[in-house]
């Protein structure tokens, strides 16, 4: 098998969960994703079967979410699975959370959450929290290109909030610091993933619909429907040097780009341009 799987993660298992069951019901060990979900989180969830492990570096990595966040509190793990480290009687008004999400548009630097598999030291971030260790954890940049109110409930003190970003952005510091800046503190209380990259949550497959190898397989999508690269078709006589891992000859592509080698419909190879010659980086053949 070869391709993708645009899975529907359900709230309670982690990422790595689906991984394993897709891996029992195609007998095959070579399955991955291409971003972790938290546990109580749900949504797309990309994954590679087969060769095609090999090409998450080429998707395209946005994401897009739709969180609830809940406004009194702080917890420890910025959700609602962790505990209550302080309490708020301020209350606020949708004008003060519109006002506050001006704060995170465009480029924003983000201190992931201690409760993340964030590693530092080559220990993963949540080792040193269980274990009750203080370690400093410095701020990434991240992009929100869009993050919007959908919703807000004054009664409640709850706000639903679309959020579109650069991959590696915590939502949970998101709604971290949603309630910093408003001075009442916040917490994440439900998360969607509701695109990740070409995948979007409409096309999703359930986890619990994927009951065999054969409805896998009819769910597999080629690669070549999804990758944003430049293509290339090539005959018999390009096939056999590019299984060997020979260059081809550059009659028609100009720069330096990436590009996909196919042969009778199929992706053979990504290679890239250089001068007068296509080098080829990964067969799969």
């Amino acid at each position: 098998m070869f391709g993708f799987l645009n899975v529907y993660k359900p709230k309670g298992i982690t990422s790595h969960d689906v991984i394993n069951k897709i891996r029992r019901i195609i007998n095959i060990k070579q399955v991955g994703h291409t971003g972790t979900l938290d546990p109580f989180a749900e949504g797309v969830l990309p994954v590679c079967v087969g060769k095609a492990t090999r090409l998450i570096e080429y998707l395209e990595d946005n994401k897009e979410y739709i969180a609830s966040v809940q406004f009194g509190q702080n917890t420890d793990t910025y959700d609602l699975e962790g505990q209550v480290t302080s309490k708020f009687d301020k209350k606020i008004s949708c004008q003060d959370v519109l006002s506050a999400l001006n704060n995170f548009k465009g480029e924003i630097m983000q201190t992931p959450p201690i409760f993340s598999a964030v590693k530092v030291n080559g220990k993963k971030l949540y080792d040193y929290a269980r274990a009750g260790k203080q370690i400093e954890v410095k701020p990434r940049k991240v992009l929100i290109s869009n993050i919007e109110l959908l919703d807000f409930d004054a009664d409640c003190q709850n706000a639903i909030i679309r959020i579109a970003c650069s991959k590696g952005t915590y939502i949970r510091s998101i709604a971290y610091e949603l309630g910093k800046n408003l001075q009442c503190g916040a917490y994440l209380t439900n998360l969607v993933r509701t695109k990740a990259g070409m995948f979007k949550v409409a096309d999703a497959v359930k986890l619990e619909n994927l009951s065999s190898a054969e409805v896998v397989r009819e769910n597999l999508i080629d690669p070549i429907k999804i990758l944003n690269l430049k293509m290339l078709v090539i005959d018999d006589f390009e096939h056999k040097k590019v299984i060997q891992g020979q260059s081809l000859e550059n009659k028609s592509m100009s720069g330096d780009d990436l590009l996909i080698l196919i042969y009778n419909n199929k992706m053979d190879a990504v290679a890239f341009v250089e001068g007068d010659k296509i080098k080829v980086k990964k067969v799969f053949v």
